[in-house]
């Protein structure tokens, strides 16, 4: 379970966002996250949740399954159209297996009943907000490794290929037709550019780099 303690000074600032048309749970699920030391934001619909001014704390939602208008469920799959990466946990006084069922395949961290126990919510939000952690400090590898990409001349992006596809310096010089001198000062500072220790090191980041643009539709 969280604890106050577990809350330590000078952390990244953590939020719990809730949305549920109920005020009463509104209200108590802020006083317990509260409690705690977490930020909580609360909101009546959905609407109001994307009306908010966005941030990039390390943050997950608890959400009611039914919402006047679309439902929760409903509301999950907008958000992933959307690319808005937030961990979920669901909250429902009428869930039933199918939508449990669906929730989960969907990526949610948890689905619960009401009556809530505390405990079993509030183990539910350490493991949303350790996922949304761990997902942005991905994407800030991420970010920096496309940065020190993006620092690569033509030629040394030429070179990084070539070395990733396995070819030999002399290889290289004879398809590039340069020296083999010019190839190994091209390959230090690529090297030191990217950060690589060793060509092993440099492909999985070239692969990493693939499956970003990949998934986003880049080239």
């Amino acid at each position: 379970m969280l604890k106050p303690s577990e809350i330590k000074a000078g952390e990244p600032k953590q939020t719990v966002f809730v949305i549920d048309d109920d005020n009463d749970v509104r209200e108590g699920l802020r006083s317990l996250l509260q409690s705690i030391g977490l930020g909580c934001e609360v909101f009546a619909t959905t609407k109001e949740f994307l009306n908010r001014k966005t941030s990039n704390e390390i943050s997950c939602l608890i959400l009611d399954v039914r919402l006047p208008g679309p439902s929760g469920l409903d509301f999950q799959a907008e958000l992933a159209r959307a690319r808005v990466n937030i961990p979920i946990i669901f909250i429902s006084g009428h869930g039933d297996i199918a939508m449990t069922v669906r929730a989960m395949k969907a990526g949610a961290v948890e689905f619960l009943t009401k009556p809530l126990r505390e405990q079993d919510l509030l183990d539910a939000v350490r493991v949303a907000l350790e996922n949304d952690r761990a997902r942005k400090e991905q994407e800030r590898q991420l970010a920096d490794l496309m940065a020190r990409y993006d620092s690569l001349s033509d030629r040394e992006r030429e070179v990084t290929s070539l070395v990733t596809a396995g070819k030999l310096n002399k290889q290289i010089a004879g398809q590039m037709n340069l020296s083999e001198a010019t190839v190994k000062v091209y390959r230090h500072h690529l090297m030191r550019k990217m950060g690589a220790k060793s060509v092993p090191e440099l492909v999985k980041m070239t692969e990493a780099l693939r499956t970003v643009r990949r998934e986003t539709g880049g080239t």
